[in-house]
């Protein structure tokens, strides 16, 4: 007997248009491996991006996203993995170093430490959310390589602040909650029209990042107190320029985590900064943050309504796969604080 019908979303080169195509789902997994039912998927820039530009670490053909929330239709044999149950409702981080681990597809393998169960209150659509903008957040912050900031519980982030340049988008307000969590006060720039979001997220302090004194004023604010680093979570290209001067202008040593390509020759002397990007090995170099906010933080604060869904979900008309491209084509257009998501049903 064949296996059950899989479809996915395929894109088999840069700048050609994408392929939904039939495969069988799934028949084994790994020990640390979930199989789940997608019920809803989130597009993010690089989906976008991935259509029309060839970057190194990716094989083309290749299944595309990385947002996933579903149901759990099989679990895998080792003891880490029995912490799930067919028929949990869960969001997962797929970052596709295998193709049956991306996101874009009916049924979708995903690492058990990269899968979460979800309150019964939240909707699959505000699930899937979370997972590229949290795993990016929480490596730029939590990760060694990175600001190595302490982890939400750890008790170590009193009295000292942080900045988060972008906090209205999706990275960022992720940013901006888990560093409120771990006990930063959290300084945050955004567009005018979206400082009450930010503020509500957690900011203390935001300023509109196209005030012709935005450096000025975020670094008299910075140099107040301690500032345990600047993370540039979202923007255009230049947004990185920016985050490089308030580092090179402070008293302080600040050193810069930016989700966006540090423009070659934009470093000032004196300044530290790196590209927060998630490339390192099949489970991804956000691994190991991600699977403890997964595990230690973030099902307890969704519970409790200590986090909030941000940003705020944006449901497509067309359903199923056939409803990823029109994700992807609004995402293209701009969007402000909101995450575009298609319902598989």
């Amino acid at each position: 007997m064949s296996n059950p019908t899989n479809r996915a979303f395929w894109q088999d080169a840069a700048g050609v248009p994408s392929a939904i195509r039939e495969s069988p789902v799934p028949s084994s997994l790994g020990p640390h491996e979930v199989l789940i039912k997608a019920r809803a998927w989130a597009v993010n820039p690089v989906d976008a991006y991935l259509q029309v530009v060839a970057l190194p670490f990716i094989t083309y053909p290749a299944i595309l996203g990385t947002d996933v929330a579903g149901v759990v239709e099989a679990v895998g044999s080792g003891p880490a993995s029995q912490k799930f149950r067919v028929g949990d409702r869960v969001l997962g981080y797929a970052p596709g170093r295998k193709r049956e681990g991306a996101a874009f597809q009916e049924h979708v393998v995903l690492d058990q430490g990269l899968a979460m169960k979800i309150p019964d209150t939240m909707a699959f659509r505000e699930a899937c959310v979370f997972p590229l903008c949290l795993a990016t957040a929480g490596g730029a912050l939590f990760g060694s390589e990175y600001l190595g900031l302490p982890f939400p519980g750890e008790g170590k982030g009193e009295g000292k602040t942080l900045l988060v340049w972008g906090g209205a988008a999706g990275v960022g307000s992720n940013a901006i909650q888990l560093a409120k969590a771990a006990g930063f006060d959290v300084v945050a720039t955004c567009s005018a029209h979206n400082f009450e979001l930010v503020k509500g997220l957690g900011a203390g302090k935001v300023f509109d990042y196209k005030s012709p004194s935005v450096i000025d004023d975020v670094v008299a604010e910075l140099d107040k107190r301690v500032c345990a680093g600047i993370f540039q979570a979202a923007g255009p290209q230049n947004g990185v320029v920016p985050c490089l001067e308030i580092a090179w202008r402070s008293k302080q040593d600040l050193f810069v985590a930016c989700a966006n390509l540090v423009p070659e020759g934009s470093v000032p002397q004196g300044v530290r900064a790196t590209f927060v990007l998630d490339t390192s090995d099949e489970r991804g170099s956000y691994y190991g943050t991600t699977s403890k906010i997964f595990a230690d933080f973030l099902p307890r604060a969704l519970e409790r309504g200590e986090y909030k869904v941000a940003p705020t979900p944006e449901v497509v008309k067309t359903k199923g796969l056939e409803g990823i491209q029109e994700a992807i084509d609004l995402l293209k257009q701009g969007v402000s604080a909101k995450k575009i998501v298609v319902e598989a049903e």
